[in-house]
């Protein structure tokens, strides 16, 4: 029985509760439904309180087709046009008293409401839908303040920034808060927005809110042929001088723009993009930085200013000569209401290494880059009988609290990602030279790192999270073989100028090749080509190849191991028992711990005075625990490996699907070779 019918055979039994729900199933797949059992099912949705966006949604469509189109229309426009158009006209009016009175509008002759072009009719809290009057149609469902930056605003400096119909109150409130003051650089850097129908504009003061924006005078509104002047000269003009004011150095609140440079998984390439940005001059940037570590200091510093009872005592605590900028850390103690994202600001402003390179009369104000990393991440997968599947990881939920998201009100993430099986036998090889106990104790070995990979979708994102909002995903291959093209799509992307740093690899501003001791620098394409053939066998290689296929296929790799054709579940089990290399790393690098452990703990009892006689020696113990260990390993796998055989669903915690993050486009007149696969 199909919904539409389950839905009228409840309504005929007086189940209205599960009517609406019914009809709710029927709308979510309204592309499959005709015009009639559309109308039918939005109305009764409508008329009986349930979800109303589907009824919605449902209208609109209706509204594009020639059966009920104006029935659908006559509908919302008396059920959420009609109900605020009040409050739209309360707004558009308001926005024309404060715009009236602002000395950098020209033009005043504001159009009477009723004559505006386009309607916004609210969809929710959040967005509209415009209709366009003369054309007579609805446009998309938008979202004015949506935190995503659209545009390449910042990618000239030289010259003040000009900006074309920008109808974002976002985006608005971006180029207002990251453009600095005329008066604070000593020249004039106004803002000039430039619209190309004064009657347009004059139709969006419906659903924007220019009040605040207005209060430091940045902004400068070109109507159509208006833009003859820019940029206008304002010593001539209005007799302002910009060059007597003192250049001032950018404030710790002036900082309010994030540039998260995430981590997918291990030996992605992350270093390489850090050693192009370095240096930047409109980027406050650092190498990366252990998530733990940074947590610590900012704990730490947050102590600190909090017990400290005045600032001499402050003082005396930053004179060990780590912070050389006095005057931030003054700044920082005297601030009210300070926050974390206040704090992890001053961390980049404290010494000349992090500063030294930017550009002090840039009109922008700098961004923060930065990268925390994990030395190790780990995840679970927690099911449903539905088949969907919500993969969860510590370092994954520390980042998504994070409270520098919470505080900084731009921010742009990206991504780096390597061919799958290169970047795991990279970090095979690494975590193989790393094993043993580090300086602390703690005992490093070598994980089953094949699993880890196929349960981590860090390229599945939920893009309602804040740190996925606005996010792109940069391959490692094309960063070295076509670097022109990258980095010129990335620092569009940024919203930053491609500058001359970012065409070679530093470390602190100097070229890693005197900074750094590595196998590769800078363009070197040695690293694209590696296989790691001794860290990784063919099993391993097509187990992550089949199980990962969405993801080679979305950001354009080619398989090297998996031929791409229907594998049966028996040939992928035969594959996930084989797993000999990885099985054998991480047979190494544990039998030195269950030696040390058994060692330990018989040094123990010895202490505690409990005389015993063994049966086996520590080798022989050691050995023991060791194997039960890899038994558990590859039950793993193979636990592992029968869930994927399920087909699952990778979705968000309350259900929804993921959404690949999108891949960074470029430009293919600036390809240098043809793209990697």
């Amino acid at each position: 029985m199909e919904p539409i019918d389950v839905a009228r055979r409840l309504v005929s039994l007086g189940e209205t509760e599960d009517a609406v729900k019914a009809y709710e199933l029927v709308l979510r797949a309204q592309n499959i439904v005709s015009a009639d059992e559309k109308m039918e099912a939005a109305l009764f949705v409508l008329q009986f309180c349930g979800e109303y966006r589907y009824a919605y949604l449902a209208f609109l469509e209706l509204c594009k087709e020639s059966q009920y189109a104006k029935d659908a229309m006559a509908i919302i426009t008396e059920a959420f046009y009609e109900p605020n158009k009040k409050l739209l006209r309360s707004h558009y009016e308001n926005n024309c008293k404060y715009l009236s009175k602002y000395p950098y509008l020209f033009q005043k002759e504001f159009i009477p409401f009723e004559e505006l072009p386009i309607r916004f009719y609210p969809f929710d809290d959040g967005h509209y839908v415009p209709y366009y009057v003369e054309e007579g149609r609805f446009g998309e469902v938008t979202d004015y303040s949506d935190p995503v930056i659209t545009r390449n605003y910042f990618h000239d400096l030289e010259n003040p920034i000009l900006a074309k119909d920008v109808y974002s109150q976002y985006e608005l409130e971006y180029l207002n808060d990251n453009v600095r003051l005329s008066e604070h650089v000593s020249r004039e850097n106004h803002v000039y927005l430039h619209y190309s129908s004064w009657a347009e504009f004059c139709a969006y003061l419906q659903v924007l809110n220019f009040r605040k924006l207005l209060a430091d005078r940045k902004l400068v509104f070109l109507m159509e042929d208006e833009i003859s002047q820019y940029p206008i000269d304002f010593k001539e003009r209005f007799g302002i001088d910009y060059s007597i004011y003192p250049l001032r150095p950018v404030g710790v609140r002036e900082v309010n723009r994030l540039i998260w440079h995430m981590q997918l998984s291990y030996h992605n390439g992350g270093d390489f993009f850090n050693e192009i940005m370095d240096a930047h001059p409109n980027l406050l940037s650092s190498s990366s930085i252990f998530h733990d570590s940074m947590e610590e200091t900012m704990d730490d510093l947050r102590s600190t200013l909090n017990d400290a009872r005045s600032w001499a005592e402050v003082k005396e605590v930053f004179s060990n000569g780590e912070w050389e900028n006095f005057d931030m850390i003054r700044d920082l103690y005297f601030m009210r209401d300070r926050t974390d994202k206040d704090i992890l600001v001053a961390t980049f402003f404290c010494c000349k290494r992090f500063t030294k390179r930017l550009d002090p009369n840039s009109r922008i104000v700098p961004a923060i880059f930065y990268q925390p990393h994990f030395g190790y991440i780990h995840t679970d997968i927690k099911g449903d009988n539905k088949g969907h599947a919500i993969v969860t990881s510590e370092q994954y939920e520390a980042i998504e609290k994070s409270t520098l998201i919470k505080y900084f009100k731009y921010i742009k993430s990206f991504a780096p990602m390597r061919r799958i099986t290169t970047s795991y036998g990279g970090a095979v090889r690494f975590m193989d030279s790393m094993s043993g106990r580090n300086e602390d104790g703690k005992y490093r070995r070598v994980t089953n790192e094949v699993v880890e990979r196929v349960l981590y979708r860090g390229y599945l994102v939920d893009s309602r999270i804040r740190i996925f909002r606005d996010c792109v995903v940069v391959r490692f291959e094309d960063g070295k073989l076509n670097p022109k093209a990258t980095f010129t799509a990335l620092a569009k992307f940024l919203d930053l100028p491609y500058t001359k740093s970012m065409t070679y690899c530093s470390f602190n501003g100097l070229p890693t090749q005197v900074m750094l001791k590595q196998e590769v620098h800078g363009f070197d394409t040695t690293s694209v080509y590696k296989t790691y053939d001794d860290f990784a066998c063919d099993e391993e290689r097509w187990f992550l190849e089949y199980f990962l296929q969405d993801a080679y296929r979305y950001y354009g790799y080619d398989f090297k191991y998996y031929d791409g054709q229907p594998a049966s579940p028996e040939k992928i089990r035969e594959k996930a028992q084989r797993f000999d290399t990885i099985y054998s790393f991480i047979r190494k690098s544990m039998k030195t711990f269950f030696e040390e452990t058994v060692v330990e703990m018989r040094e123990k009892a010895a202490e505690a005075g409990e005389e015993q006689e063994y049966a086996n020696t520590v080798e022989e113990e050691a050995a023991q625990s060791l194997e039960k260990y890899m038994r558990q390993q590859e039950e793993r796998t193979m636990s592992v490996t029968n869930l994927l055989l399920g087909g699952l669903k990778f979705v968000a915690k309350d259900g929804q699907p993921l959404e690949f993050m999108p891949r960074l486009d470029l430009d293919p007149e600036l390809l240098e070779q043809p793209l990697y696969r």
